[in-house]
């Protein structure tokens, strides 16, 4: 990996402390406003997927990026760039059952990997609900994983 790429990759990944105060903080503020207000990021929409955690079993929610896809959504996990995937991945390779909240909308969908062949045509959908998507797979080695949320 270059100097240059080493060097992006830093700057664009805050210490985990921080994205956890910061999807607390966001959760909070949507749940006391009644899921009103706080649902977006940056001007793009945002979920709470609420799922079970792989080791603790512990009911954790956070914010994600919203991908509508057909009956349910699709979920990134691209952690920024990041050359590791998120700690809610292995939730979910885990624990499939999930609950999605959009705006007021609750959905209860299973969550499954998508195939190498399914994700070409998955990330133009990923890309057209939010831009950075693209620049994170260009900044990782790391095979994003896409996984496809529909109803059980």
């Amino acid at each position: 990996m270059s100097a240059q790429k080493q060097v992006e990759k830093e700057k664009f990944n805050p210490p985990k402390w921080i994205l956890k105060t910061m999807s607390r903080t966001h959760i909070f503020l949507n749940r006391i406003t009644l899921g009103k207000m706080f649902n977006t990021l940056s001007g793009d929409e945002v979920c709470f997927v609420t799922m079970t955690g792989a080791k603790s079993g512990r009911t954790i929610t956070i914010p994600l990026m919203y991908v509508p896809y057909n009956d349910g959504v699709l979920l990134v996990a691209s952690r920024g760039g990041s050359p590791v995937n998120p700690v809610w991945y292995h939730n979910l390779v885990k624990n499939p059952d999930i609950s999605v909240m959009h705006r007021g909308r609750q959905m209860t969908l299973r969550a499954r990997l998508a195939t190498a062949d399914e994700k070409p045509d998955l990330w133009p959908i990923c890309d057209s609900h939010y831009a950075p998507y693209a620049d994170y797979r260009a900044r990782t080695d790391r095979e994003i994983p896409v996984f496809i949320c529909e109803p059980g």
